[in-house]
């Protein structure tokens, strides 16, 4: 049986940073958070040495990590590379991504995904599929050959290949057949509005009094208009769950001060994180600190990020402003509530997951813990 605590650190949680507190873990779980003088005298102490301790954090969108670019050019043992090296970020949970491909593709990483379940390290929560059903308008780096219009039997036959894996579909809501929505919604995958160019009459429908979620913010999204709202509005007035890459290339930083002060605890960060992949659909090529694509004219075009979860919440504290508390909750709480997963994962709180990330004030990692074994 483990039984321990954190000791000696700054506790960051549910948007405050709590001073000489204590967290006790007994297995996986978070049973107390104590007054350091009050922790029981049998008690294992590890001593945090001053740095901050936070909640694990959660990607919704991350492609690929340590060299396997699994949502893209999915192997048997990808997503275990994944894992392990995402957790040396600190990023104790998230949805592996796939973006536009072709059903082969979709078919083979759904089969590895279900089969590594059984095997996994407890940080992969599932699959988030990013096309195929996008506006070939809002493509950005996806492969225009690719992009379709859903059918019905060809989701469900997405959906039962999953085998319960599939948590996210990004996609155009305007090109879709309302029967495509009311499915994924019995299902209980979220569809997250994203690569479209609805108009805002449009968007607000889809967006109003459902479970929704809005794919990298800006990104594949028509520009705003005065006279020609589009996307952006409706997405600023429903405040469905955001994602936004907080690299200061994907978006500027005056543009995520904008959608912070706009969608306030609606924003959350992602990483649309890819690695060097030189076979498939996507062949990504790092351009110093952020991947691209070369058409056959030579044109790059932006693929990915190079970013991790911890250097987004630092961007946010350095360029955008934003507390260390109120990041810390970007990167790990809103992403929980947005994939139904607050209940467990996303706060240092009583009941909760012992996943935790070590930090110093620098924004180096000290130690990860997952489900109360440290990971590194």
């Amino acid at each position: 049986m483990k039984y321990f605590s954190l000791t000696n650190g700054s506790v960051i949680t549910g948007g405050e940073i709590l001073q000489k507190k204590s967290v006790i873990v007994k297995d996986d779980k978070i049973v107390d958070i104590v007054d350091q003088s009050s922790l029981p005298n049998d008690i294992e102490q590890i001593d945090l040495g001053g740095n901050y301790l936070a909640p694990g954090f959660i990607d919704v969108q991350v492609n690929g990590a340590g060299g396997a670019f699994f949502g893209g050019a999915p192997t048997a043992d990808g997503l275990g590379i994944m894992e392990k090296a995402l957790l040396k970020e600190g990023t104790t949970g998230f949805l592996v991504t796939a973006a536009t491909n072709t059903f082969d593709v979709y078919k083979q990483m759904t089969q590895y995904a279900h089969n590594h379940r059984k095997e996994a390290l407890g940080n992969y929560l599932g699959l988030h599929l990013e096309g195929p059903y996008i506006n070939p308008r809002s493509k950005g780096a996806h492969p225009i050959g690719l992009i379709k219009k859903a059918t019905l039997d060809e989701v469900k036959t997405l959906v039962e290949l999953g085998h319960g894996e599939i948590r996210v579909m990004t996609m155009a809501p305007e090109l879709q057949p309302e029967e495509i929505i009311q499915y994924l919604d019995r299902q209980g995958i979220v569809i997250s509005i994203g690569h479209s160019a609805a108009t805002y009459d449009e968007a607000m429908h889809f967006l109003t009094g459902r479970k929704r979620m809005a794919t990298h913010l800006y990104n594949g999204m028509l520009p705003m208009h005065h006279r020609y709202p589009g996307l952006i509005p409706a997405i600023f007035r429903a405040r469905p769950f955001t994602g936004i890459v907080v690299d200061g290339i994907h978006v500027s930083y005056p543009m995520v001060r904008l959608a912070k002060q706009v969608l306030g605890d609606s924003l959350m960060l992602v990483t649309d994180a890819v690695t060097a992949c030189k076979t498939g659909a996507y062949q990504h090529t790092l351009r110093n600190d952020h991947y691209v694509t070369v058409g056959a004219d030579g044109k790059e075009t932006i693929s990915g990020s190079a970013l991790s979860m911890l250097k987004a919440v630092q961007n946010c504290v350095e360029h955008v402003d934003i507390s260390l508390a109120e990041a810390v909750n970007m990167a790990s709480l809103y992403p929980a509530q947005s994939i139904g997963l607050a209940n467990r994962i996303g706060q240092i709180k009583k009941g909760f997951d012992a996943d935790f990330i070590v930090f110093n004030s620098n924004f180096q990692v000290s130690k990860v813990c997952l489900k109360g074994t440290f990971m590194c």
